[in-house]
């Protein structure tokens, strides 16, 4: 959810009608300290500012930090089997109220990942529209000097967000990719040894 889309808000309107949705957006922090990258440009307060403006506070919508990851990161990996990761797992499953629940991912291998922490993901399909092609053609507008119709695939209020923060595209669009993926998981490279 860096940023928050389109796809986003139909997945949550979608579930909430069913269930209570709690959002876990993923932090990296060092110290106290977020780390974000040119794949996480957005720092947690500004994405929650982001769902909350197309979520309106909705009552069975619960938007909470539980998924941070605290440098070093190395120390979460290999997943399932670092015992780093059932804390986290284990933090994050602490704040969910209901006996029974489900997670949800558009992503198979995330799906599988899921399964194996007793997180009962649904079956659901990638979307079309993602925070990956949002944050290029951000990117592209940045540094192509040309409009890139990014606006058409994230709610209005986001838009408006987005724009007020405009300084952070334009840093990360310039600038290389400090994520390193290992193992099928993306981290911050400052702070993951």
């Amino acid at each position: 959810m860096n940023p928050f889309t389109k796809a986003h808000e139909d997945v949550i309107s979608f579930l909430q009608k069913d269930h209570n949705v709690y959002i876990f957006p993923v932090r990296f922090l060092k110290g106290n300290e977020e780390i974000n990258t040119r794949s996480f440009p957005f720092p947690y307060k500004i994405r929650k500012a982001m769902i909350e403006s197309v979520l309106d506070n909705n009552a069975n919508i619960k938007i909470l930090p539980d998924y941070t990851f605290y440098s070093p990161f190395i120390k979460y990996l290999p997943p399932i089997i670092s015992p780093h990761s059932w804390i986290l797992r284990n933090h994050i499953v602490n704040n969910i109220h209901e006996g029974t629940f489900i997670a949800y991912t558009g992503d198979k291998i995330e799906r599988l990942a899921l399964k194996v922490y007793g997180l009962h993901p649904i079956k659901a399909k990638r979307r079309k529209i993602s925070s990956s092609i949002v944050k290029e053609l951000l990117y592209r507008q940045v540094t192509e000097g040309r409009q890139s119709h990014w606006q058409d695939n994230v709610p209005e209020k986001v838009i408006d967000l987005i724009n007020d923060n405009w300084e952070i595209i334009e840093k990360f669009a310039r600038s290389p990719d400090r994520t390193l993926k290992t193992m099928g998981i993306k981290f911050p490279r400052d702070g993951f040894i």
